[in-house]
């Protein structure tokens, strides 16, 4: 009887083990499968801030992302516009801050141009922000607003845009809507205007490389009486990112029958974040 009764206690034990033991086992593949989800969360999270330092993958479009805070980049940009009337340069030296992780400011340290018979001079020297309001990946549609104020010798430039931009896998779309106003001469008595809007597509080869293709349209309205006949150009875009390192060029060609204007321009910005 009492054989019996302790053979039957320790079958009820070895029960209560093995139950005991399976959810011990459940519970620690759980919590295995949450650090996993947890560590490629933190992964996505640190790629896209990574990706979102601010470094450019087209050389006309402003991408919606911005740096996060505290973090620095200089970029210097080389225009070259080719036109009957000859060859220009215009070269920029830009400082980006990232004050908060949805705005960034960039101070223009010099705007400067060359040609070949007036040699090179200075233009101007300015500031911008950028106000990030949506993600281009998580939300719907990417957005953010953008200001830019430019000060020379007899010059005052104003500028605002609309930025938009979805990320679609390896697919980026960007649009900028923008609206500039300037003041030059003296006592600032000459005014202008111009409506422009860029269209660009990159697509991702490898985490290193993108290529693309970049559209610009620009409408003059000198004195802001009546708009000029509008100016397109259109051409190939490419990407190089190296990790603090980047170099972005496009190469446009205009497609309209616009005297003056340039026939081709292109344009290389390279960047370090440190």
């Amino acid at each position: 009887m009492h054989a019996s009764l302790l053979f039957s206690r320790l079958s009820i034990n070895k029960r209560l083990t093995a139950r005991v033991s399976f959810l011990y086992s459940c519970l620690l593949v759980m919590k295995i499968h949450t650090i996993q989800n947890s560590l490629v969360a933190i992964l996505a999270l640190a790629t896209s801030l990574s990706t979102y330092a601010g470094q450019r993958r087209f050389s006309y479009s402003y991408e919606v992302t911005t740096a996060p805070r505290g973090a620095f980049e200089l970029e210097t940009s080389t225009t070259w516009k080719h036109s009957s009337d000859g060859d220009v340069f215009d070269f920029r030296h830009e400082l980006e801050i990232g004050l908060t992780d949805h705005l960034q400011l960039g101070l223009y340290l010099a705007d400067w141009s060359y040609e070949r018979h007036d040699g090179a001079h200075y233009a101007n020297s300015g500031a911008e922000l950028i106000w990030n309001l949506s993600n281009p990946t998580t939300d719907f549609l990417g957005s953010a607003v953008y200001f830019e104020a430019l000060f020379g010798d007899h010059q005052l430039e104003l500028e605002g845009k609309l930025l938009l931009q979805k990320n679609l896998g390896p697919v980026t779309l960007a649009y900028n809507l923008i609206l500039e106003a300037a003041w030059e001469g003296r006592g600032l008595s000459e005014r202008r205007g111009e409506f422009a809007q860029t269209l660009s597509v990159s697509y991702d080869l490898n985490k290193h490389f993108f290529v693309g293709a970049e559209f610009l349209h620009e409408i003059d309205i000198p004195d802001w009486s009546e708009g000029e006949k509008s100016v397109l150009w259109f051409g190939p875009n490419a990407s190089l990112r190296y990790g603090r390192f980047f170099a972005t060029a496009t190469g446009l060609f205009r497609t309209t029958g616009n005297e003056g204007e340039a026939d081709v321009q292109t344009r290389l910005i390279v960047g370090f974040d440190f």
